[in-house]
């Protein structure tokens, strides 16, 4: 098995705050069904993210997902969030925002790191897409990143989405 750095740890956001987050009336259940994102071989670059609930898109519907996860990793790297390649290749499917990104410091916002997926069927052969629950829909790479020789940033973080531009 090659030697890889081991740089984080992902953990379930609280049932407090899964249920807050998630709009389905039956919250509390789905939090206790949830699973922890795995790479499905020693070769793959991807931890796969698994649907918290079914989910049936028709071509042009968008949907926002609760994970119920969080991730704490090492300060020099970001998770990349990327749709399942195959989902993407038969449906287009597509996060809203291209590639989500987590930073390091997003784990201790107020929201506890949790991490969304706002996913669209762009399709233009008006294929529905069906997912079902724990079925594997978006993967997550970690990337070590480094910064300028005259960064001298000190803020820090304290919210989700568009939190570091709120200045």
């Amino acid at each position: 098995m090659p030697e890889f750095k081991r740089i984080a740890k992902f953990e379930f956001v609280s049932e407090v705050q899964f249920v807050y987050s998630c709009d389905k009336g039956n919250a509390k259940e789905i939090y206790q069904s949830l699973k922890l994102p795995q790479r499905a071989t020693i070769g793959s670059a991807g931890y796969d993210f698994y649907a918290p609930f079914d989910i049936v898109l028709a071509p042009g519907e968008t949907v926002k997902i609760p994970t119920g996860i969080r991730v704490k990793m090492e300060p020099n790297y970001v998770l990349k969030l990327y749709p399942r390649s195959g989902l993407g290749f038969k449906y287009r499917l597509q996060l809203n925002n291209t590639v989500g990104i987590i930073d390091s410091d997003y784990y201790d916002s107020d929201n506890e790191g949790h991490i969304f997926a706002k996913i669209t069927n762009d399709s233009n052969e008006n294929k529905t897409v069906t997912l079902q629950k724990g079925e594997a829909f978006m993967q997550g790479i970690f990337v070590e990143y480094g910064i300028t020789f005259d960064d001298e940033v000190t803020a820090i973080r304290n919210g989700g989405f568009g939190s570091t531009t709120k200045r």
